[in-house]
This record gives structure tokens, C-alpha cells and sequence, in this order.
């Protein structure tokens, strides 16, 4: 069995899920995480060290999210002209988290606001929460996570390390889940 990988960044990550859950549980605010951190969650383990905390909430949570984060502390950094109808970007105790907002299209299925060509799977956003070193999370569907790595390969995206080796524990939490 993997050693889990815990250092400073991590401890401060997690504090800032725990944060970030409790802002969401007093709003009535659902959120999924998508990433590092839903592998990691779906394991029950910590895999390695990440960048950032990634997260997926509702268009329609986004003024209140952001007002409450702001209430907390948490700095609201400038994101790119393309994607700012998409996320929010916050920074607080050296950790970068990234809101992605969801809503349906005309047409009625899932995808990422702003964004109708990228269309979500049906079941990308699961209901039961999983627990990791005392937090509770919803994650997204591990299927939807490797076909997020897939469409990044697809528009171009230089594909990382960490992005080959999340596809292969995905394939394997998929055949596992299944």
C-alpha cells in the first residue's frame, strides 16, 4: 500500500476544503470536486501533492459564493476574459481554488456556463459524498473526470505527468466502481 503524502501545502489545502464546506453547507450551496482532490476523495487517500483545489458549483450560487468567500477572507483573482462567465479563482493562506460553474442548456443538458459545446455527462455529478481525513465531498463521477482529461487532449493541452497518471488510477477507480 502507497504511503500517503502529506505535507504543509496538503494540510493547508485541506484546512481550506474544510473552510470551503462549511461557507457551502450555511449557504445551502452544493459543491463537487473535480481534479486531484476527487481522485484523492474516491480513493480515501492522499496521492500526491496538488496545485490547487478545483471545485464545481451552480451558476446561480455564484453571487452568494462570492460574497461569502470574500466575508472569509479569501482574495478574488482577476481570471482571463474567456473563462470569466465559467469560474472564479480565489487565493487564501497560499492556496489557489477554482469555482467552475454548471448550468443546463436550452436543450436541457448538463455543461460548464458559457461553454454549451462541452456537453457534461447525465451522471457527472454524484450524490453521495465521500469522506477524506475528516471532510465530507461530493466528487464528480470518475468518468466524467477522465473524459475532462480527454477533451483537454483533444482542444490541444499539453498533456502532464500528473495528467497520464490520474487517467490510469481513473480507469482504474471506473472499473472498480462499476
Amino acid at each position: 500500500m502507497t504511503q500517503e503524502i502529506f505535507n504543509a501545502q496538503t494540510e493547508s489545502q485541506l484546512k481550506i476544503l474544510s473552510e470551503i464546506s462549511v461557507i457551502s453547507e450555511k449557504l445551502e450551496i452544493e459543491f463537487w470536486l473535480r481534479g486531484g482532490w476527487a481522485i484523492d476523495f474516491l480513493l480515501g487517500k492522499i496521492t500526491r501533492s496538488h496545485d490547487d483545489i478545483d471545485l464545481v458549483t451552480w451558476i446561480q450560487n455564484r453571487e452568494r459564493l462570492e460574497d461569502a468567500l470574500a466575508e472569509a477572507g479569501y482574495e478574488h483573482l482577476s481570471v482571463r476574459k474567456q473563462f470569466r462567465n465559467r469560474q472564479t479563482d480565489f487565493h487564501k493562506n497560499n492556496v489557489e481554488v477554482t469555482f467552475s460553474y454548471i448550468t443546463y442548456s436550452d436543450k436541457g443538458q448538463l455543461i460548464m456556463n458559457g461553454l454549451p459545446e462541452w456537453i457534461w455527462r447525465t451522471d457527472s455529478l454524484l450524490s453521495p459524498s465521500f469522506m477524506l481525513h475528516g471532510i465530507s465531498a461530493n466528487v464528480l463521477n470518475p468518468k466524467q473526470l477522465l473524459e475532462e482529461k480527454e477533451v483537454y487532449e483533444q482542444i490541444g493541452r499539453t498533456t502532464r505527468l500528473k495528467d497520464i497518471e490520474s487517467k490510469k488510477i481513473l480507469h482504474c477507480i471506473i472499473s472498480d466502481f462499476s
